[in-house]
């Protein structure tokens, strides 16, 4: 007789149920990424062959998950997702995901780590994590800062639809903090352009002297900015050289954040 599982069930029949589950998941997320996709398609992606592809896509129309409403015959995904989603929260837990990526990425880089949402055109630290070189530093945990003069915010500021950007940047004059804070609106406006284009904002020393910080965006799965996770420390330990080292390391956290909360980029 042939190897059983602790359910009583052939080990190879098991072993074939895990593989189809993976490929269907495979598939849906493959959906997720492209929008719209061919049996050929799901084919190459999974590895396997056009007929075991279009299989599986029935399986999943039969449940509502996918749809087929192309010309082309493509695929995508159906309202049947959304009966899966709504036994999910509506705005999942960002502290709740967050906590464990930040506590990580303090003891990778060293200094304070903070996430921040935008609150009535300020940034507010909903949670932070202290790196092994942080003790005794200061505890921004629910502080309220500035957009203009911090990464978090530079990084919320450029999530801001162009009217709501225009009424903190133009409509009000920009307090100043330190001697390096920008307060000239257009030298502000390309900061936000850089953090539009590059996924993360730097601040030196513009909210409080002797304090250099970096910070990159957190999405939800409708891709749209929710907060920025940001790492920051003094000058002297953490420079503008030290900073670029460990940007990739930031922006990563904000991608393992973002793909908690369900965002997941678009493309191949």
């Amino acid at each position: 007789m042939g190897t059983r599982n602790d359910d009583s069930e052939p080990a190879g029949a098991a072993a074939k149920g895990v593989q189809a589950v993976d490929r269907a998941i495979g598939v849906l997320e493959l959906l997720a990424r492209r929008g719209a996709v061919g049996v050929g398609d799901v084919a190459e992606n999974l590895g396997v062959h056009k007929s075991t592809a279009s299989r599986l896509l029935s399986a999943l129309e039969a449940r509502d998950l996918v749809e087929q409403r192309d010309a082309r015959g493509r695929y995508r995904l159906s309202h049947g997702i959304l009966r899966l989603a709504s036994a999910v929260p509506a705005r999942q837990d960002i502290s709740h995901q967050a906590q464990p990526i930040c506590d990580d990425l303090a003891t990778k880089v060293g200094e304070t780590v903070t996430v921040a949402v935008a609150r009535s055109g300020l940034s507010v630290n909903l949670l932070q994590a202290f790196g092994p070189s942080t003790i005794g530093s200061q505890d921004w945990l629910g502080s309220l800062n500035p957009l203009h003069a911090t990464s978090t915010g530079k990084v919320l500021l450029a999530s801001l639809e162009p009217a709501d950007l225009t009424a903190i940047v133009d409509d009000a004059p920009l307090e100043r903090f330190t001697p390096t804070t920008v307060t000239d609106p257009a030298a502000l406006r390309d900061q936000v352009a850089e953090a539009q284009r590059d996924g993360v904002a730097y601040a030196y020393e513009e909210l409080e002297e002797g304090l250099n910080s970096l910070a990159a965006p957190i999405r939800d799965y409708t891709g749209a900015v929710i907060g920025a996770i940001g790492a920051s420390g003094p000058v002297y330990r953490f420079t503008r050289e030290r900073m670029h080292e460990v940007t990739p390391v930031v922006t990563a956290a904000a991608a393992e954040i973002s793909r908690r909360m369900g965002y997941h980029p678009t493309g191949g």
